[in-house]
């Protein structure tokens, strides 16, 4: 089992940052990649960001150029750097691993963190 623990969330106007956490704890082994998701109000849940092991990341074309991903492997937390919010960026923002497993790829969630963007 793994456990993610969010934090960081919060309101911010247009044009803000912040900086979202999730740290890692449990079985940690063969954790492929972890990322980010996001399910804005009414909407499915959406990959924003995802880093792997080797530290290769990829983003949604919404957030390139804006929104930054980093793992702190000593502290088993990832992070997600957030420039330039918009409103449209306003949403539930879930933490995710995904882990090798005999049968496939196990998913663990956090609980989400709620972000808001004020205009």
């Amino acid at each position: 089992q793994v456990q993610l623990v969010e934090s960081g969330g919060g309101l911010v106007q247009a044009g803000g940052s912040l900086r979202l956490s999730c740290a890692a704890s449990g079985s940690l082994f063969s954790i492929n990649s972890m990322a980010w998701y996001r399910q804005p109000p009414g909407k499915q849940r959406e990959l924003v960001a995802l880093i792997t092991s080797g530290g290769s990341a990829n983003y949604a074309d919404s957030v390139k150029g804006r929104f930054t991903i980093s793992r702190d492997n000593a502290k088993n937390t990832v992070y997600l750097q957030m420039n330039s919010l918009k409103p449209e960026d306003t949403a539930v923002y879930y933490c995710a691993a995904h882990k090798l497993a005999t049968t496939g790829i196990n998913n663990y969630w956090g609980q989400g963190t709620q972000v808001t963007v004020s205009s």
